[in-house]
């Protein structure tokens, strides 16, 4: 019996229970108890409800789809089946001891509100860990290997104090570019390769934008994206939203200036995507006008209903807004353009003048390092909030790495 044969027996044993529990308007959790009904290991890259039987995909309910498909497809066989039951409601399967819906954490679109809203409960269960406690040990005897092709100080750290806080092991390259082998030209998807031979999970930053999806693509353990470039940090939006929902106690109808390197920044590239998950959020873009906020993000905004306007002015969007989110202009990204450096750097500060116009509640953000963008007098006002978050990416990061190695 080929492979093709054996998954459509083992298939049509589930197709009618399948497609009456798909169209029953009270179940609303069918893809949680398929699992239990249907126990094949899950695919790299897969969600709670994709199931593999050899090398196939033998069920599968897209995160973004209401609807189920049941299909053989393999490398060995052209035919394909497919069972079709319309009207499922998805629901992530966040019970206890379930498998995380994501095997790596590469860009903010993976992330819905559920899951945000699961993650941000696990991160303060993270805070309560104490030292010798049983929590303490959630990750004994597995190793992560931190792979860093450009500088880092909160977000190497502060991975690497994730890990051994749940009790975990690390293995650490500062300066991978300059002192890895990628400086005798070994291409990323060998190190890769390497790696993973030594560890159980990888968290990369690297200069080039997309790295972290070729990693990903490349390992068979979970990989972090840490930073890509200009491209995303999705590690440093979720701790940012999470930021947000503890100092203002809400992420719905707020007001968000992004100020700053708009162009290059990742940091602001993936909070606007995970800011447009919540309604009613308006985000105001403040830069000079060789860092303009790109296309793409704006174009993506609009998309999701969400409101967004250009200003030059910083004292009238700081007098407005409940977060102002200021980031440093990147002189490592100009490159040969020094005059464009030059001409962006200094235009927009933040102040006891800007403190002066931002209302009571209101908090000041920025992932950090800062230069001069932000006063050191502005530091003592209860409204500065960029060590509070700096500190918030540990409970973030262990709840992540908890996820990812162990599951929910």
């Amino acid at each position: 019996m080929n492979l093709y044969s054996a998954v459509l027996s083992q298939t049509q044993v589930f197709v009618n229970s399948v497609i009456s529990m798909a169209t029953a308007s009270s179940y609303s959790n069918s893809a949680c108890l398929l699992r239990k009904a249907m126990p094949f290991p899950q695919a790299k890259g897969g969600y709670c409800n994709d199931f593999m039987f050899g090398q196939s995909k033998f069920f599968k309910q897209s995160p973004e789809s209401k609807s189920i498909v049941l299909c053989a497809d393999n490398k060995y066989s052209t035919s394909r089946m497919q069972v079709r039951a319309m009207g499922v409601d998805k629901s992530p399967c966040f019970d206890k001891g379930n498998k995380f819906q994501l095997s790596d954490i590469l860009e903010a679109q993976q992330f819905d509100r559920d899951t945000l809203s699961a993650i941000f409960d696990v991160a303060r269960e993270m805070e309560k860990i104490e030292i010798n406690s049983p929590g303490s040990r959630i990750l004994k005897g597995y190793l992560m290997a931190t792979l860093f092709y450009e500088p880092s100080t909160r977000t190497r750290l502060s991975f690497e104090s994730s890990m051994k806080r749940l009790g975990g092991e690390v293995l650490t390259t500062e300066n991978a570019r300059e002192y890895s082998s990628a400086a005798k030209g070994e291409t990323l998807e060998d190190t890769i390769r390497t790696v993973e031979g030594y560890s159980d999970i990888i968290v990369m930053r690297h200069f080039e934008s997309g790295a972290a999806k070729r990693a990903a693509n490349t390992a068979s353990i979970p990989v972090i994206n840490a930073g890509d470039g200009p491209g995303q940090h999705p590690t440093q939006a979720l701790l940012d939203v999470y930021t947000i929902e503890r100092e203002l106690g809400k992420l719905e109808g707020i007001k968000v200036g992004l100020v700053g390197d708009l162009a290059n920044g990742r940091t602001v590239r993936s909070l606007a995507y995970l800011l447009s998950k919540y309604p009613n959020v308006k985000i105001y873009f403040v830069s000079p006008e060789v860092v303009k906020m790109k296309d793409d993000i704006k174009m993506y905004l609009t998309s999701k209903g969400i409101e967004w306007e250009e200003s030059a002015d910083l004292m009238e969007v700081a007098s407005t807004c409940d977060v102002v989110y200021q980031t440093r202009i990147q002189r490592e990204r100009f490159g040969e353009r020094t005059n464009d450096y030059e001409k962006a750097r200094g235009k927009y500060i933040v102040d006891k003048a800007v403190l002066g116009v931002m209302q009571k509640h209101a908090v000041i953000m920025h992932p950090l390092p800062r230069l001069d963008e932000i006063t050191v007098d502005v530091d003592e006002d209860p409204r500065a909030a960029y060590f509070r978050q700096a500190k918030n990416g540990l409970y973030i990061r262990m709840a992540l790495l908890k996820l990812l190695l162990v599951g929910w």
